[in-house]
Parts: C-alpha cells; structure tokens; sequence
C-alpha cells in the first residue's frame, strides 16, 4: 500500500489528505494531520469524494459529437483544435461578448484568477461569474 498526498479540489480551502492506493486504485483516504486547514480533519466530501474516480459513468476521454448527433471518442489535440475553432468562430461572428465563462467555488484562488484572466484580456470578453453563491 502507498499513501500520496494531494489536495482536496472540492472546494477552494485547499485541504490536504493521503490517498491510500495499491495495484486496484484509491482504497482510502487520511487527513493530514499537519496541515493549515484542515488540521487533521475532513468534511464528508474530503472522506468521500474521491469514490467518482471508479464511478462507470465517468468520461475517460475527449467525446465529440458527431453530424448525426452521436458522441465518438477523439484525440486530446482533436478535442483542443474543436475547442479553439468554436471559441474563434462564435467571437469573429459575435464579437467577444458572445463568451462567458463560468468558474467554480471548486477551483483554487490562482486557478479562478487564471480563469479570469484568461476570459477578459485573452478573449476580450467581460462575462465571467462563479458559482460561489450556491
């Protein structure tokens, strides 16, 4: 059995745990007992939340839909090169307001501020919210 430690990414606090792993995958987790936050503790979703990792309904990979409307698995460049086409597309005809991102309470500080940054002096567009709210 091997513990790694990582972070928690179901909320921005940043809580660190050790993830117990062997050759099947993630078999628990254990706070770490050190750390700023968390301070030895968890909320339920720090104990549970990683049980998403095995679920048989997670995409595993890139899916793009197709002319008759199905989904077939691509390429991570593929996957990119659709992203990037669509975004140029909607903003040559609609201009950059036509983009919004939408951020999440889940992400860290840097990682909303790189969010941030990406939607206004990238793309030029001034929609961005979050979902801290909820």
């Amino acid at each position: 059995m091997k513990k790694v430690l990582t972070t928690c990414g179901y909320c921005g606090c940043g809580c660190n745990f050790y993830l117990s792993t062997d050759e099947s995958g993630i078999t628990g987790v254990h706070p770490s007992l050190n750390h700023p936050v968390s301070k030895g503790m968890l909320c339920s979703k720090g104990w549970q939340g990683h049980g998403f990792v095995r679920h048989p309904d997670r995409l595993t990979q890139p899916l793009l839909r197709q002319e008759d409307g199905t989904f077939a698995p691509v390429s991570w460049d593929e996957a990119y090169a659709s992203i990037v086409r669509g975004l140029r597309n909607s903003i040559q005809q609609h201009g950059p307001s036509s983009f919004a991102m939408l951020s999440s309470a889940r992400c860290t500080n840097e990682e909303n501020y790189l969010a941030t940054k990406l939607t206004r002096a990238v793309l030029g567009s001034p929609n961005i919210d979050h979902c801290a709210r909820l």
